[in-house]
This record gives C-alpha cells, structure tokens and sequence, in this order.
C-alpha cells in the first residue's frame, strides 16, 4: 500500500484565542487537518500546528519524498522527510508538517491492522486518564464563573494560563490564583501556565522562583514556561529551587532539541506537542526519553480532536502518564468528529479502542471550517 495523495483540510472560523497580547497573524488559521490517501483509497488523518497556507506549501516540498511512499511505515517514512529536508527545516514549518503526515500514517497503520495506535506503539498501560481543562487567565469575576462552567461539564483538572496572568503585578498574579482555588476548592487540580513563548517575555528566573513560591500556596500542581522557551540554564535552576514541578517544552521540535533539556534536569516534565513536534513517532521517542530520566511526560495539546486522539494514544502506550490537554471550549475538538469524546462521571477519557486512532471526522463539521 503506497501514499498516493495528501489533502489539506483547512481549520478556519472558530480556532481559539490563543492568549497573545496582538494575537496570530492571521489569528482564525492555526491549524489545518491532513489527510493521506492510500493507492487503495484508505485514509489516515493528522493534524498540523501551523496554518493551512503553511501546510500546504510544506506538503509540496515534501512531495518527492512522500509521494508513492509505503502507507504502512509511519516511523521510517516521517525519519526520512525528517533527514530529507534538513536544509529547507530541521524544525519549523516543515516538521510541523511532518508531525501531521506521521499521525496520518500511524491512523492510516492502524486500520489497516484493525488495531487501536496505543497496541501498535506497544502496548496499553491504562485505558482512561485525566484531561486538563486549559483555559486562558481572565478578569477575576470572568474568571470565577468560567471556572464553574468547566466544572459542571465534568474536568476535574484545569490549567489556567497567559494574559493577564503576569502582566500587572505579583499581587494580582496571587488573587487571580486565589480565585481560582477558592471557586475550584481542594479536589480540582489546578495547573498554571505563565505563557513564557509570548513574544518579548519580560520576565526572568527570580520573578519565576517567587511566582513558584506562591503558587505552592495553593496547592498548584505545576508552573508551565515560567521562563522564555530558550532559557534553559534559566529552568535548570528554576527547576532546582521551585518548590512545584516545573514544565515546558511546546515550542520545541525534533527528539533532538528536547535531549538537552532532558539530559540536563531542566523539566519535572516534558511537553512536546505531536502535531508540531514531529508527530507520534517522535514524541514517543521523546517520552521514553524522559522516562528513562525519571522526568514525567504530557503532551501540549491545544490544537484539535485528531491531536487530542493522537495525545490519548500516547497516554496510553506509556508506563507513566498523569494528563491529556484538552482545549475547552473547542469547536475543533467537539465538533468536527462523528462521536465526539465524553467525560466519565469521574472526570476520564476513556482512551479510543477502535483500529487507528479510532475516532471519525464528520465530513458536514469539516466542510463547514474549511470554508467550502
């Protein structure tokens, strides 16, 4: 069975704010689904942490590599776009894209075996886990009654990040804090996310290590990019002195950028995201990494319900896995598949058991963000 065809469905009219100050450019394409085309016209679907624009034009410059390639070989075929496309990526734009084609191709396998990705990538530890509900920060009243929304959908975990959260003052970086544990009480998890890949960051590792403090306060269960995503001797100490984990890792891509960081003890847990990293294949290899560190793993997942389908597969693959993100409210997660996902009455996933990734795209839901 070969590649015969990548499609690019475009994700446009209901992407989430992603908390930056002036916002994407443009903000409304963020992401785009892929879809790849056996010679037998079976499909796998991925999902890409870049906009359509850029998709496109990575899946052109791929083309001599993929085209015709074996649809049954996830690994080799993204390591071969991977080392194919050193000069034009080696990270960025085209490893985004990568990241999309391997998660095709894992769903494309699967299929094809009639097995669910997380047996294929070895094995099944555990057929449910947490999701995180991730949200933006917020004015405090806003905040408080966002909060009690989430909550009666079901999350019994939520991360709260980005604006205003440390761009005024320490004082209100505490009461927004303090709201939110207050409005959640003592058995809701409550994750924080400063937002340190916004452009400009201006804030360095002793606003970091006094934040961390204080958020151990109330009980915050990790501080996400406290620090600008390339400051790695920055998270080594902040990691070192914090006395809540410390985690961080969305921007990065390739196995090969995460090794650092890894190998160095700068994260209590490593977050790549499948759709940008590298895709399936790589953030697995990224994971064992980390565990052979005694370092945790989540994946960044504030994309769609094929990232999030993808996330729960890797979950489910590995010894160690606490969390899934899920991005709520979500038109691309909740509505673009034909059996969205449902949380328990304990606030689980239960992880999608059916061939490939085992979910659906409603062909209706997709035509209408793609703009057709």
């Amino acid at each position: 069975m070969r590649i015969r065809e990548i499609r690019i469905h475009r994700l446009i009219g209901a992407t989430v704010d992603g908390g930056w100050p002036d916002g994407h450019i443009p903000e409304d394409d963020l992401h785009a689904l892929l879809e790849v085309v056996s010679d037998q016209g079976l499909s796998g679907w991925g999902s890409v942490f870049t906009s359509s624009g850029l998709t496109a034009a990575g899946v052109e410059q791929l083309r001599p590599h993929w085209e015709g390639e074996s649809a049954l070989e996830p690994e080799r075929v993204s390591e071969r776009l991977r080392q194919s496309s050193f000069w034009q990526g080696r990270g960025g734009t085209l490893e985004h894209v990568i990241s999309g084609i391997d998660i095709a191709l894992w769903d494309l396998f699967g299929k094809v075996c009639g097995q669910p990705v997380s047996r294929l990538l070895g094995g099944c530890y555990r057929s449910q886990i947490k999701p995180y509900a991730s949200l933006l920060f917020d004015e405090p009243d806003v905040l408080r009654d966002r909060l009690q929304q989430t909550v009666s959908k079901g999350f019994r975990a939520i991360k709260l990040g980005w604006r205003p959260f440390g761009r005024r003052s320490h004082t209100f970086d505490e009461t927004l804090v303090r709201t939110a544990r207050e409005t959640l009480g003592p058995d809701v998890d409550l994750l924080v996310d400063a937002g340190g890949s916004e452009q400009f960051w201006p804030h360095g590792y002793k606003w970091a290590l006094r934040t961390s403090q204080m958020l151990a306060e109330y009980d915050v269960g990790w501080f996400e990019e406290a620090l600008p995503p390339d400051d790695i001797e920055g998270f080594i100490r902040l990691r070192e002195h914090s006395p809540v984990p410390v985690t961080g890792g969305e921007v990065l891509t390739r196995r090969q950028s995460f090794l650092p960081w890894i190998e160095r003890g700068a994260l209590d847990i490593v977050q790549p995201d499948a759709t940008k990293c590298g895709g399936i294949s790589e953030a697995r290899r990224i994971a064992w990494a980390a565990y052979d560190h005694n370092i945790g793993f989540v994946s960044h997942g504030w994309n769609t319900a094929i990232g999030l389908a993808a996330d729960l597969h890797l979950a489910a693959a590995l010894p160690v896995a606490k969390y899934v993100e899920y991005l709520t409210p979500a038109a691309y997660i909740d509505e673009i598949l034909t059996t969205p996902f449902q949380l328990d009455d304990q606030g689980l996933l239960t992880v999608p058991d059916g061939p490939g990734l085992g979910v659906e795209v409603e062909p209706d839901a997709l035509a209408r963000f793609s703009g057709r």
